[in-house]
């Protein structure tokens, strides 16, 4: 009984946590970028390197882009 509770929090928490929404957007973008370099490559580059590649070359306009909308 304990724990359901304790899990519900969480789940409520995680809800309404910018922090974690913008986790998940982040994710999206790293995700749709694996596709596409992917589909460019022939073969799955893998998360890891998608991950690095899309911080590396496109994280820092995607935030400003988000602050920029956020703003507006």
């Amino acid at each position: 009984m304990e724990e359901n509770k304790e899990t519900e929090c969480i789940s409520v928490l995680l809800k309404y946590s910018t922090l974690y929404r913008e986790f998940l957007l982040e994710r999206e973008e790293i995700l749709k970028h694996k596709w596409i370099e992917s589909e460019k490559k022939g073969y799955d580059i893998g998360f890891e390197k998608a991950l690095l590649d899309w911080v590396i070359n496109h994280r820092s306009k995607w935030l400003a882009s988000r602050r920029k909308s956020m703003e507006s």
